[in-house]
């Protein structure tokens, strides 16, 4: 599982802000955000975001859940309740952003945390919340049922989304161009790395893709995690993508590539737009972010 904490990097959140753990001290400020939050989005709900329903929050779910918040700058903005998790998934309970800070891509970096700790997703959203409806739509969750919540007497829209496919990769940039790889019977372009086999870390599972595909032989130790991709994974009827991105190894390399690989090519951001999976050219974007690649 990932840590208890993460710093999210420039273009996934704000660089001050981490996914931790809930704390027994962040109740007021969890419930406050949850009352705004629940009164935007559900606005047909006679009393949403108080009275019986805020009670059953701080004493039931607060309690109960596996919580986790979303804080930037020593404020917490975003709010994630899992429920029941293990090796076939989890639910999320609950998952509110402060509307101030709606648009930044936190609810969906929330959904992605839950999903890189347990795989599958499944939760329940309210028919008339039509935003929300559509957020976790464009995640790739489908429909799987329908039933009245209890306490509302409104209808709930139940939504699935299987386990992100889980793989690395490797970022090696040489003159503001960045290494890619197409494999044989393929058009498509893809950075250097793989998926995992099984007992593997991340970096073990990238040290030997980089030796099979293009013959580099670099220790698992000298690979540094650099950041995390959500995504469409290309080819795979929309099932999500959760890539793990490294850097490290030797500037000056020699590929000498293995039986899958047809070619490798270093691409600049217009190349890389044109020609690489969809991951591919959101990875391009972070480098161009951090100054690595040119705009």
């Amino acid at each position: 599982m990932p840590p208890a904490a993460r710093l999210f990097t420039v273009g996934e959140m704000s660089s001050h802000t981490v996914i931790r753990r809930y704390r027994d001290a962040d109740q007021d400020a969890v419930c406050d955000l949850w009352s705004r939050a629940s009164k935007q989005a559900h606005p047909f709900i006679e009393g949403e975001g108080e009275g019986e329903r805020a009670r059953v929050l701080g004493e039931v779910h607060l309690v109960r859940a596996e919580n986790w918040v979303a804080e930037r700058d020593g404020a917490v903005i975003g709010v994630l309740g899992l429920l029941g998790g293990d090796d076939a998934g989890v639910e999320i309970g609950g998952l509110f952003v402060a509307p101030d800070a709606q648009g930044d891509g936190i609810g969906r970096d929330l959904v992605e945390h839950a999903a890189a700790r347990y795989g599958a997703l499944t939760l329940e959203v309210f028919e008339e919340n039509t935003r929300a409806r559509g957020f976790y739509a464009h995640l790739g969750f489908t429909e799987c049922g329908r039933r009245i919540d209890d306490l509302s007497g409104h209808p709930l829209v139940a939504v699935e989304r299987e386990a992100p496919l889980r793989s690395v990769s490797w970022l090696h940039v040489r003159d503001g161009r960045l290494l890619s790889v197409r494999t044989r019977g393929n058009d498509t372009f893809y950075l250097p790395g793989g998926k995992y086999e099984p007992g593997e870390t991340a970096r073990e599972a990238l040290s030997r893709e980089l030796s099979e595909e293009l013959g580099l032989r670099i220790p698992a130790e000298e690979l540094s995690e650099a950041f995390v991709v959500h995504d469409v994974a290309h080819g795979k009827n929309g099932r999500r993508l959760h890539m793990t991105c490294f850097t490290g190894g030797p500037r000056d390399i020699e590929p000498a590539p293995g039986r899958e690989i047809a070619e490798y090519a270093w691409f600049d951001r217009h190349e890389s737009s044109a020609r690489c999976a969809p991951a591919h050219r959101q990875v391009v974007d972070h480098l161009v972010a951090q100054g690595r690649m040119s705009a």
